[in-house]
């Protein structure tokens, strides 16, 4: 007897992640995420599974393992958190004896191993110099005051970095010496070794006015010459965000962009030879694979003539290659529903993280000449009593002719016009999909409820080619309200959707979405924005990345065109909005700072209109991916509960098990 998906049973999910080939192409170690509720944390161990389809095993039982690496010997490395250092370990898979090797520096990232396994690369927090206080006059302080010139002072999830700068180190763990490599007042990204071990290359942005501009080009340092300066490789105009050696060393494949507009595919010669574009005739944006973002970085086959990546199409991610000397990209593992995250390789074998409509990930194998999969691991069948609702494909034609394209998520036994919740996603430039989502689960429980979920990948979302991925630039609002308020019109005339018991959600863009369609739209009766912006000008100047994001998203500077942020602004024309509405913000959010939601709520409990705040102690802009299982529960739980009590007439006495900062109508 099946049963259907509810919030709670997020506590039950376990999803692998950060698969790792062996040399062999024999064995895949990966990470299996859980959520505990006992800690409320989140759980990390190393698994192993056999190509070949025996079962998959445990390796580790720490609670926060990570970044399984394997080593030439056939041992396996891993980062361990424990006691609040990062502890970088070897694992015999044979015996299981794990040793501690060295322990890494403060927030130092993924470890990257030298050819040669003689060498650990990886980047790390080194304090610069403290803006009007000399070497001399620095006094010892509990808590340091965070002292800043320039603009890249903080990052969401991180937080206040101060004089912080994230520098290139390279570590011998039998001497136990470490390097560092670079010396500038900026931040390095993960570094690549070149095929024989003399080189290091990675991204950052050395320009004088770089936390302005954002750029990060190539940089390539010889770790034999730690004196020496890195070298820039290729255009200094772009932001590189995964890179690749070429077999011979002489070229760097690596995935960029500049300044807004889809991810290129490039091989870049080190001679200074012209870049040749790999991708670019698919006119699809390649995915490396970010938080939040599907995709991974790109991998060469086994004789290095054949480059994989991902591209995102029609909201799904797949599987490309591409010939290293150009030539046209053949799919490798593509279809509707399919969701590619992550990737190794070792021979003509990749793994991948693959999503589809009825699964929240497994490990599968891929065959990178015939493209045949085969799924190694089955996680997901401790939900195998869980029926999942399906999403519908639908397209709609708006009034200017241009077709949005989205999936209805409801019950088909549900007959007549039913309550139903718009969703938007963020981005602006991300893309829903009809695989199996652990994030947003609330849409699973309300179908069950007798709700449709719509959800539509409108003008400047992804997988849709470059004009449609930009056709909202420095027109938020004003050209993509009428791609979510037309279908809308649509299903109410085809007698799917209730008009009276209609509710709107999102988080992030959609959160801005949110507040600016109830500031001109009164057709809502409930509302609920998650990581809010509703000051696009006070945003420009307090998000960690508003001061590049909105003048290269919206095309204008907050200073020079305040009227232009004023009209895409939902806090202009907040006096409109009688919508109900609940904010769901991350207390420590530092990409849509907390400030946003707090303006949002304060105007509307000033005129009036029915308005909920609750603040997640701790929380990033990421936390209902990221944060405490009880956060991310009591989350997707006060969605549910809100719009059932103000847009379906059910009122839900829910028993919540987290304890954020909740604020209803008053100011104190």
């Amino acid at each position: 007897m099946t049963r259907r998906l509810r919030c709670e049973d997020l506590l039950e999910l376990e999803v692998p992640e950060q698969p790792t080939l062996s040399p062999d192409g024999q064995l895949v170690a990966y990470v299996l995420r859980r959520l505990d509720a006992g800690t409320d944390s989140t759980q990390r161990n190393l698994w192993v599974v056999d190509t070949g389809g025996r079962s998959a095993r445990q390796l580790t039982f720490g609670n926060s393992d990570s970044s399984p690496a394997w080593l030439r010997n056939g041992s396996l490395s891993f980062v361990r958190e424990s006691e609040g250092r990062s502890l970088l370990c070897l694992l015999d898979v044979n015996d299981g004896l794990v040793e501690t090797v060295a322990t890494l520096p403060q927030g130092a990232g993924k470890p990257v191993w030298s050819p040669d396994c003689s060498r650990v690369a990886f980047g790390a927090f080194v304090p610069g110099a403290v803006p009007g206080v000399g070497p001399s006059e620095r006094v010892p302080l509990a808590d340091p005051p965070k002292v800043a010139d320039g603009l890249n002072y903080r990052s969401d999830g991180v937080g206040l970095l101060g004089t912080l700068v994230r520098q290139l180190h390279v570590l011998e763990p039998a001497s136990g010496v470490c390097n560092r490599l670079t010396h500038g007042q900026w931040h390095v990204r993960d570094p690549e070794w070149s095929p024989d071990g003399s080189r290091l290359a990675f991204a950052a942005g050395p320009a004088v006015d770089n936390d302005a501009s954002l750029v990060a080009p190539v940089h390539v340092v010889d770790i034999n010459r730690p004196e020496g300066k890195p070298v820039v490789v290729g255009p200094a105009d772009i932001v590189v965000s995964a890179l690749e050696w070429a077999v011979d060393g002489e070229s760097l494949f690596v995935v960029s962009t500049r300044p807004v507009g889809h991810n290129s595919l490039v091989r870049l010669p080190l001679d200074g030879g012209p870049g040749l574009d790999l991708a670019g005739s698919l006119d699809r944006n390649v995915m490396a694979g970010a938080p939040a973002y599907p995709g991974a970085s790109p991998r060469l086959t086994r004789n290095g003539g054949t480059l994989l990546f991902c591209i995102r199409e029609r909201g799904f991610t797949h599987l490309f290659g591409v010939d290293v000397d150009g030539g046209l990209p053949r799919p490798v593992l593509q279809g509707d529903g399919l969701v590619v995250s992550e990737l190794a390789v070792a021979g003509s074998t990749a793994v991948t993280i693959l999503r589809t409509p009825t699964s929240f990930g497994e490990v599968v194998s891929v065959d990178t000449e015939t493209g045949a999969t085969h799924v190694l691991t089955r996680h997901g069948e401790n939900f195998g009593d869980v029926e999942l609702f399906p999403r519908e494909e639908r397209e709609f034609t708006t009034s200017d002719g241009t077709v949005v394209h989205g999936w209805i998520m409801r019950n088909p036994e549900t007959m007549g016009a039913q309550p139903l919740l718009l969703d938007i996603h963020g981005g602006p430039h991300n893309a829903w999909n009809s695989a199996a989502d652990e994030v947003n689960i609330y849409h699973q429980e309300l179908a069950a409820r007798g709700w449709a979920v719509l959800l539509l990948n409108v003008r400047g979302s992804d997988g849709y080619g470059e004009q449609f991925y930009q056709a909202a630039l420095g027109r938020w609002g004003i050209v993509d309200a009428p791609d979510f308020l037309e279908p809308l019109d649509v299903l109410v005339a085809e007698g799917l959707a209730d008009p009276n018991r209609l509710a709107v959600t999102g988080y992030s863009y959609g959160g801005y979405m949110t507040c600016y369609l109830t500031s001109r739209d009164n057709r809502f009766s409930a509302a609920v924005a998650g990581g809010v912006v509703s000051d696009l000008r006070s945003f420009a100047g307090t998000s960690d990345s508003g001061h590049f994001f909105t003048e290269r998203e919206l095309g204008y500077h907050e200073a020079t065109s305040p009227e232009a942020y004023e009209v895409m602004s939902p806090i202009t024309r907040v006096d409109q909005v009688a919508t109900p509405t609940l904010i769901l913000h991350g207390a420590n959010d530092l990409r849509c700072p907390v400030g946003q939601a707090e303006q949002w709520h304060a105007a509307l409990c000033e005129q009036g209109t029915v308005s909920r705040l609750v603040l997640y102690p701790g929380g990033s802009h990421l936390f209902p991916d990221v944060g405490p299982p009880s956060h991310r529960i009591d989350f997707n739980r006060r969605i549910v509960d809100w719009v059932e009590e103000h847009a379906n007439g059910v009122y839900l006495r829910t028993e919540l098990q987290a304890r954020p900062t909740v604020v209803e109508r008053g100011l104190e």
